[in-house]
């Protein structure tokens, strides 16, 4: 029988076996599909899991799960990601919004008062994840969203646009390259940012969905530092005094970036936890 569930499980197991993803991460992935092929949300799915596909709807079905079983993400055959409650549009321009940044946002507004009217600069910004979330939390605040690929600006700007947040602003930049060209900038109390972190030789690079992720996004010299040791090095410059700054940076990288950070002259050095309870992300005053 051409279910709903019939194809949802049949497909499930073929991603398992093809994939090598986890059971329930396979069904979950299949269900996303179908919802979206449906244009059903998940309570609506669960009360037709017997209806009875039509041909196109099949066709369409499977279509997006070879797309998938070809390892194209999840978040680009949708065209989407969800991010701290926002709904962002996601390309293969972009990096995917992923929830371990959701520690970047958390670490910021916990230290941007909540009817602040602080400024904020995001950099390296991709779908605009980062700075679209604190522009939301904290709607007094101006929050200026740097990136170096024009593709991914466009992104990032549409995504402000559907979010109607007006106290955002994107600037194509290389890091801090455009600013001291742009009358509109001021000294920022905050900085974040998410940049690459990886190692360009680090097998992971060729697995999975960073296969098909901008490795500019991604990679970062050989130890995957090389960009977050050129914002520690330039970003005083751009900070008012006792202003902070806050990376995103890998599993085992958190001794290290402390390191950079108090080398060039940052106290208050402080660590934060993803949801899997790693140190994700570190931070200090100038």
């Amino acid at each position: 029988m051409n279910s709903i569930a019939y194809f949802t499980r049949l497909n499930s197991q073929r991603t398992v076996e093809q994939l090598g993803l986890e059971k329930s991460e396979a069904f979950n992935e299949m269900k996303v599909l179908m919802r979206h092929v449906l244009l059903a949300d998940a309570a609506w799915l669960i009360g037709h899991e017997n209806d009875v596909l039509e041909v196109n709807q099949q066709a369409a079905f499977e279509a997006l799960v070879q797309r998938r079983l070809d390892g194209e993400p999840i978040a680009y055959i949708l065209g989407s990601r969800e991010f701290y409650g926002l709904q962002l549009k996601t390309t293969p321009a972009t990096l995917i919004p992923r929830p371990d940044t959701e520690a970047l946002v958390e670490s910021a507004l916990a230290k941007i008062p909540q009817n602040s009217n602080l400024n904020v600069l995001d950099l390296g910004t991709g779908t605009g994840a980062v700075a679209l979330a604190i522009a939301k939390n904290r709607p007094n605040c101006k929050v200026t969203a740097v990136e170096s690929s024009r593709s991914a600006l466009s992104v990032a700007s549409e995504n402000a646009q559907t979010l109607k947040l007006n106290n955002v602003r994107m600037l194509q930049s290389d890091w801090f390259s455009a600013l001291s060209l742009d009358k509109e900038a001021e000294n920022f109390d905050v900085i974040v940012s998410n940049p690459p972190y990886i190692a360009q030789d680090d097998e992971h690079l060729k697995q999975g969905d960073l296969r098909f992720e901008p490795i500019s996004a991604l990679a970062s010299g050989k130890d995957g530092l090389d960009d977050i040791r050129k914002i520690i090095q330039d970003a005083p410059h751009y900070l008012k005094p006792n202003g902070l700054l806050m990376l995103e940076h890998g599993y085992d990288q958190a001794g290290a970036v402390a390191a950079l950070l108090s080398e060039r002259g940052f106290s208050q050095i402080e660590h934060a936890k993803d949801i899997a309870g790693t140190l994700r992300v570190t931070f200090g005053a100038i």
